[in-house]
């Protein structure tokens, strides 16, 4: 449970379940060409093989970065790269 605080007129604090999203960047290695789009646009996560091919971190993509993420997916000339999202 986390506490959260309800603002407006007699606010007060109560305690109940928040759902907790994760989520994960994905690439599907048929489609990708080796663009490097990608990593240019999220090296915080994706880094190239030595032969052009993306590398992604399979940790969880922190909420600061979820618009980067996203980006480098819109980007993404051959539609290889998708965003997973899922509850933790």
């Amino acid at each position: 449970m986390e506490t959260r605080r309800v603002s407006g007129q007699g606010a007060r604090v109560i305690k109940a379940p928040v759902a907790r999203w994760r989520v994960n960047l994905v690439v599907d290695p048929i489609l990708c060409d080796g663009h490097g789009v990608c990593a240019e646009l999220f090296p915080e996560r994706v880094v190239m093989d030595h032969w052009g091919y993306p590398i992604i971190d399979k940790e969880e993509i922190p909420t600061g970065l979820t618009e980067h993420a996203r980006r480098a997916v819109a980007a993404c000339p051959r539609l290889a790269l998708h965003l997973v999202e899922g509850r933790r």
